[in-house]
């Protein structure tokens, strides 16, 4: 039961587009909070309450550095909470079989392997 419940924190965090859009950007790598906020048309404030929901579904990690606080992605944690969710509904060799991720490709095409 507490892995459907840690999962739904996982779901609920990724349901808004900000907050993924927050992830998408610690991508590239640790950012300080304000630079995360400069990146947003909306308040310093709802930025903060956005990385708050990451942290808390345990999708991003904070440390202090002097007054300033950085965000990281927990990319293990992303991938686990996602992953039992899709080998629960999807059998897992089809998802490996037909889908390969490929680094900085955002066209949305699989590529089944052999090609090029």
């Amino acid at each position: 039961m507490a892995e459907a419940q840690d999962e739904t924190g996982v779901f609920r965090a990724l349901a808004d587009p900000t907050r993924r859009q927050i992830l998408e950007y610690l991508r590239e790598g640790e950012l300080a909070a304000g630079e995360i906020a400069g990146r947003f048309a909306i308040s310093a404030p709802s930025v903060s309450r956005h990385l708050g929901v990451l942290k808390g579904a345990g999708l991003v990690t904070e440390r202090r550095d002097g007054n300033r606080i950085l965000y990281t992605l927990a990319e293990d944690r992303l991938a686990t909470g996602i992953g039992r969710f899709l080998s629960a509904v999807c059998p897992e060799q089809i998802v490996l079989r037909h889908t390969r991720w490929r680094p900085g490709a955002h066209d949305g095409k699989s590529e089944e392997p052999g090609e090029a």
